[in-house]
């Protein structure tokens, strides 16, 4: 039925949502295959098991409590930040005491999808611009254009294993440039950005007068060589010999991360309770007073009681999960070497480009199809639901970009890890084979490298 008024202009020029256009695909049963096959679903960032025992544990306790079905401060709970607060000290520092992060500065929000569009709100305009890296994460883009702010790309390639380049970023900055936003590990292609390129960013951030917002939602999950949590920068250390941190100077004296810095995080994955939906914004405490302007209209308070588990423990929940984070962000990187090691088994033509934290970024092949037809039709035949890398970047600039990078970015498919098991893993990789087979025989699609 039509409507009687008028829609906003944001709203008719941002995208559809794509999960849930991915959702709507739908396997076809045929007579070859059994009713019975099961969807295989490497679709969604989400955690492939539940929270641990001890968080179950401490949110049905904490759910017993009165005080926890009542208001708390638009920034969060104290508790829950001063936890947050200690152990960003120890992710960031690993023991050192040079890193300088308090309660004060951090609030806690509705996701971390939340942080992203109040921290937009608070600092860009409608008619403003913000930097983001291509492939991009679509609902930063979606905030972006809801907003009226327009988002800027800043083209990566597989050459250069999908980082960004700060001297490219530089010259993309005009009198509208409010702030790049970076999200590292990097949804969609997993990159890990080094803490030198972090540093190289905060740097000319500062230098232009504009903010670096970092989306930091899979830091947990940069695993090292010695099997271990690495540290994903050194911009909250104010040690003036760290290599990593903040280096620009006015007048001789080091500038605190806090003038430049907007760090976003989510309990989501690292704690796998996306449903909750808590998230953080660290940032100086002038900002964080006017975030809260948007958090009150926006949010009210953070939800609870699931903010309120660390209100009266004597050691935080956070602190005693470390052990299962390290044991989750373990278990995620042996399967990425799994999907890419049994991907060139059974489907060498699907090539992993990129991988880290939750996904993998994997070059189809088919040269004259579309990933979203790609992905449609994985999905219709075979019982593998994937996001196509169309999803990831603006169609329409990428037919007009002069950049090879960027047309060819419909070259690939987002595949998500953490949210199946090994043994599903290696069921993606052998249907990737049958759908190969079955494309080039049955709808006679041309493969790369096949005469």
């Amino acid at each position: 039925m039509p409507l009687s008024f008028k829609l906003s202009k944001s709203i008719l020029s941002t995208i559809s949502p794509p999960i849930p256009t991915a959702y709507k695909w739908i396997p076809k049963l045929k007579l070859t295959r059994p009713a019975s096959l099961d969807i295989l679903d490497m679709s969604q960032g989400v955690p492939g098991t539940v929270p641990h025992p001890l968080l179950q544990q401490s949110l049905r306790e904490t759910s017993q409590r009165v005080d926890a079905w009542g208001y708390c401060p638009a920034e969060g709970e104290w508790q829950l930040r001063e936890a947050l607060a200690l152990e960003m000290r120890d992710s960031y520092g690993h023991g050192a005491k040079t890193v300088d992060i308090s309660p004060n500065d951090i609030a806690i929000t509705s996701g971390c999808n939340l942080a992203f569009v109040a921290t937009i709100m608070a600092i860009a305009d409608a008619g403003d611009e913000v930097i983001l890296p291509v492939p991009w994460y679509f609902n930063h883009q979606m905030t972006l254009t809801l907003l009226g702010i327009t988002p800027i790309p800043l083209i990566t390639s597989p050459e250069s294993s999908f980082l960004p380049s700060a001297a490219l970023a530089s010259s993309l900055i005009t009198s509208k440039t409010r702030a790049i936003a970076l999200v590292t590990p990097n949804n969609p292609t997993g990159a890990v950005y080094p803490p030198s390129l972090i540093a190289q960013f905060a740097k000319l951030a500062s230098e232009k007068g504009i903010a670096l917002i970092l989306d930091e939602t899979y830091r947990d999950f940069i695993v090292g060589d010695a099997d271990v949590i690495e540290r994903p920068h050194g911009l909250f250390d104010s040690d003036s010999e760290s290599e990593d941190k903040l280096l620009t100077t006015i007048s001789n004296k080091k500038l605190p991360w806090h003038s430049t810095l907007i760090s976003l995080y989510s309990f989501s994955k690292s704690y796998r309770i996306p449903g909750h939906r808590l998230g953080a914004i660290t940032a100086s405490p002038e900002l964080l007073r006017e975030i809260c302007k948007v958090l009150d209209t926006l949010q009210i308070c953070a939800p609870r009681p699931v903010s309120s588990v660390d209100t009266n423990s004597k050691k935080s929940v956070l602190s005693t999960l470390k052990f299962d984070i390290l044991s989750t962000a373990l278990a995620i990187h042996a399967r990425q070497r799994l999907f890419k090691d049994t991907l060139e088994k059974e489907a060498p033509r699907w090539r992993v480009v990129s991988q880290g934290a939750y996904y993998a970024f994997v070059q189809h092949p088919f040269p004259d199809h579309g990933s979203e037809e790609i992905c449609r039709k994985l999905v219709e035949e075979v019982g593998v639901r994937v996001l196509p890398g169309s999803f990831f970047f603006d169609k329409e600039v990428a037919v007009t970009s002069e950049a090879p990078s960027m047309r060819e970015l419909d070259r690939y498919i987002r595949f998500s890890v953490a949210n199946v098991s090994d043994e599903k893993v290696v069921q993606v990789c052998r249907r990737l084979g049958e759908a190969e087979r079955m494309f080039r025989e049955e709808f006679g699609w041309l493969v790369e490298g096949e005469v």
